[in-house]
């Protein structure tokens, strides 16, 4: 399973990359606001800031809704960088926009993913990835999960390259049960990922090592 981060923040970014595990970023306007970066301008630099630190795909998003803006915004974000893989909303439009995409050989990912018939509809429109938010739908009592398992076997059925990118991860246990049904790629917070180190018996391993090797050094 590919891991990728849920940021616009260049430090976690590059503490991931240095992690030596990480795979690509996803952000969006919200992330990018959250790191006082507003204005097209100032968004556009910072994706190539990021694509500079990674070596994998970067998702940039489209702000429009129509197909013709879809369009104009995704081929500008795709000639920043080769890594930009251009996020479009599950609207009809981005839907249109995603077929337009797949035949000029941009890459895309359809992004605010609730439903198998929307991940169905982003594969047949050729998306690179299709983003279920699963955090979003553990928020209001509805099983994120289960939804990426749907997704999985409708694409193993019909042998859809589209790549099930679990969004919206909130935590750890989050990473492991889309890695045990089968999910593509995660992305979510640096601490999602870290949090897979942690284990109190390794810590408690660890110390009695170290306490054991001391002794024999006093």
């Amino acid at each position: 399973m590919k891991f990728f981060i849920d940021t616009a923040n260049l430090d976690q970014i590059k503490e991931a990359q240095d992690l030596g595990v990480l795979d690509g970023v996803t952000t969006n306007p919200s992330l990018m606001a959250k790191e006082g970066i507003t204005g097209e301008v100032n968004i556009k630099k910072h994706y190539q800031a990021i694509c500079e630190i990674v070596t994998g795909d970067v998702s940039a998003e489209v702000i429009a809704t129509d197909y013709d803006n879809i369009i104009k915004e995704g081929e500008e974000l795709a000639a920043l960088h080769d890594q930009i893989v251009v996020k479009v909303p599950m609207i009809k439009d981005g839907i249109k926009a995603l077929r337009y995409f797949s035949q000029k050989g941009i890459k895309t990912n359809c992004t605010l993913v609730f439903s198998a018939g929307q991940a169905l509809l982003a594969a047949k429109a050729g998306a690179t990835y299709v983003s279920p938010f699963i955090g979003r739908l553990d928020d209001i009592s509805t099983d994120g999960l289960n939804l990426i398992a749907e997704i999985r076997q409708i694409y193993d059925n019909y042998a859809f390259e589209t790549e099930i990118l679990a969004a919206s991860v909130r935590h750890t246990m989050h990473v492991i049960d889309c890695a045990k049904i089968g999910a593509d790629v995660m992305t979510g917070p640096l601490s999602s990922i870290e949090g897979l180190l942690k284990h109190p018996l390794t810590d408690i391993g660890l110390e009695k090592f170290l306490a054991d090797y001391n002794k024999g050094n006093q």
